[in-house]
């Protein structure tokens, strides 16, 4: 993966922002919505893409293309800092390999405690009953 590739696959739209800043929010605007397609990019190779594609599955548009969108801040140069930066992060974390799990084995303490505790409770039920006259 070669990020400078991907920021420069990256395009822009700014749109009105929600939200604080009275009447500047309805003549400015600040809101960044980042669009990138990732099937069409250069700067991943197939393996990548696979497993972008699979890790953004709900994101993605019908066409492939990943929208993310930040209004946090009144500065339209702020929230496309911060949106370009949530997107590496999030292609970071989906390029991820995932550590393979190696399962433990329950500790002999822990079996010995478990049947000694169900001995406990069957000897309190056993006394529960009343005596057999034989």
């Amino acid at each position: 993966m070669n990020t400078e590739i991907l920021k420069s696959e990256i395009t822009y739209k700014y749109v009105r922002s929600s939200g604080s800043g009275g009447q500047n929010v309805n003549k400015v605007s600040s809101k960044a919505e980042l669009y990138f397609n990732i099937s069409e990019s250069s700067g991943l190779n197939e393996y990548e893409k696979q497993k972008l594609t699979a890790f953004f599955e709900t994101r993605l548009t019908n066409e492939g293309i990943l929208i993310l969108a930040s209004d946090e801040s009144r500065s339209q140069f702020r929230n496309k800092a911060l949106v370009t930066k949530r997107f590496l992060e999030l292609v970071n974390e989906g390029l991820k390999e995932e550590k393979k799990r190696i399962p433990t084995r329950v500790p002999r303490k822990a079996k010995k405690r478990r049947l000694k505790n169900k001995r406990i409770n069957a000897e309190k039920k056993t006394n529960r009953k009343p005596p057999e006259i034989g």
